[in-house]
């Protein structure tokens, strides 16, 4: 079997939604002089790897489900097309999920019995997102997923391993980086509406339309764009910390792309572009709060 077929089913050209996160929540530690170079690493693998694996058993219980056929208008997913079984894309998910876990035992005996709950949440969210009795990506509760979990979780988890305490920067830092990994998921939802529907999966452009899938992806492109001017004014971090501010003719033309696009096929390249902008956003902001 072809490792690109794997790599493929990894979805690595998303795994942004892992390390900005990682890397805003060290930058804060790092600006307290509380970073912990290892224990950033492990957090990064751990992020990482339940993302992967969360993929993987994305793409077994969408195949399941009906959800991805060989007639998608996204990207190829590995169970519909044959390339790889059900059975085995399942092994793979359950093997990679394993292997966060213990991976994650370091970070548990470094910070404690608040990191094993974020980490056993955090599995069971990714297995829960499209599989079990009431998945989440289903139910209109992706989104929140999402701005959860590669958010408010994995910017303070980040900052909690490094610093064994909690902060209020580290939550605001969160709430930009669990906008713009939202801003990913709205675009790949909303090119897949009809598939989606036809499915009965139902997401929040499903439930909701692609009016206020539009809406909503404004909506969070301005709320991560609020953040570093909240830091400037109300923390007291120095100028540096507003340079993702230039990026703001870029965010204007991809919620311009956003809303004036007909062609869901052509979403596939919105949605490499929102990574590439949230990659963007995530390295000013994190080099800022480095800077000051």
């Amino acid at each position: 079997m072809k490792i690109s077929v794997w790599i493929e089913a990894a979805r690595l050209r998303t795994l942004p939604a892992s390390l900005v996160p990682v890397l805003t929540g060290a930058a804060l530690a790092w600006h307290q002089q509380l970073f912990d170079g290892i224990a950033t690493l492990i957090a990064l693998l751990c992020a990482i790897l339940i993302q992967i694996a969360t993929n993987f058993a994305n793409d077994y219980f969408d195949f399941r489900k009906g959800a991805d056929t060989i007639d998608r208008v996204g990207f190829t997913r590995a169970s519909a097309t044959g390339e790889i079984t059900p059975e085995t894309m399942f092994k793979a998910a359950v093997a990679t999920f394993f292997l966060a876990f213990l991976l994650g035992l370091y970070l548990v005996w470094l910070a404690g019995w608040p990191i094993l709950v974020i980490g056993i949440l955090s599995i069971i969210a990714g297995i829960l997102y499209t599989g079990g009795p009431y998945p989440l990506a289903y139910n209109g509760l992706g989104d929140l997923f999402v701005f959860l979990f590669f958010g408010v979780i994995a910017v303070m988890g980040t900052y909690y391993v490094n610093t064994l305490d909690w902060s209020i920067e580290a939550f605001w830092a969160a709430l930009a980086i669990g906008a713009l990994s939202t801003m990913i998921l709205v675009a790949n939802n909303y090119r897949d509406i009809h598939t989606d529907r036809k499915a009965g999966k139902k997401t929040l452009v499903v439930l909701l339309g692609e009016r206020f899938a539009r809406w909503q992806y404004l909506v969070l492109c301005l709320l991560a764009f609020a953040i570093p001017p909240h830091f400037y004014v109300q923390e007291d971090f120095p100028s540096p910390v507003l340079l993702p501010m230039v990026l703001a003719p870029w965010a204007v033309a991809l919620v311009r792309r956003f809303w004036l696009e007909t062609d869901k096929a052509a979403f596939n390249l919105i949605l490499i572009r929102t990574v590439q902008f949230m990659t963007a956003f995530g390295l000013l902001f994190s080099i800022g709060i480095f800077l000051s």
